[in-house]
């Protein structure tokens, strides 16, 4: 923890301080100023992902979770998932605190399927409902996420599922030594 007793304060402060406009053209923002339990805010921002040249997501708004340490998660609504590349996972599920149990799926394009490439929320918490079948996709996993014109930057690690943009600033949880935050 740094002296001022703030993580993040440095990295805030290189990008011009809260509230200064990013090379984005979003307001600057911490995710160590994110609240815990999180919250849940839409935005009208594009949101695009594209995986072996196919478009998979093209949403002009979405919800965002906001919590502390995360690059935010976007949850875009199924109107505009092409659900048909969407197969659900074999794999495990997983469990939230504050949101609940997460269902993932598998993104099959260009040829090939990406495993638990993304997830949603069929039974939410109620402080979460907004997002209650909602698609959030992993950067990590898939070439192309956007928000806006903006290529997201994915979060460190595989458990993360937060997209870094020009506006958020970290230091990001997920990455190798950061479980311990």
């Amino acid at each position: 923890m740094p002296a001022d007793g703030h993580r993040g304060a440095e990295e805030l402060a290189a990008a011009g301080g809260a509230g200064a406009v990013a090379s984005n053209g979003k307001p600057v923002e911490s995710v160590w100023d994110f609240p815990r339990p999180p919250r849940v805010e839409r935005v009208d921002w594009r949101v695009r992902v594209v995986h072996s040249g196919t478009p998979v997501v093209d949403a002009p708004w979405a919800w965002r979770v906001l919590e502390t340490s995360q690059p935010p998660a976007y949850y875009v609504a199924p109107e505009f998932v092409d659900l048909g590349r969407l197969t659900p996972s074999a794999g495990r599920g997983t469990f939230c605190e504050w949101k609940g149990a997460a269902t993932y799926a598998d993104v099959v394009a260009g040829g090939a399927s990406v495993e638990q490439a993304c997830w949603t929320y069929r039974e939410p918490a109620a402080a979460f409902a907004a997002i209650r079948d909602h698609w959030a996709f992993y950067a990590q996993k898939l070439d192309e996420c956007w928000i806006d014109d903006e290529r997201v930057v994915p979060n460190e690690g595989s458990f993360y599922g937060g997209w870094i943009t020009a506006n958020v600033t970290g230091p990001f949880k997920g990455g190798s030594g950061t479980s311990h935050w």
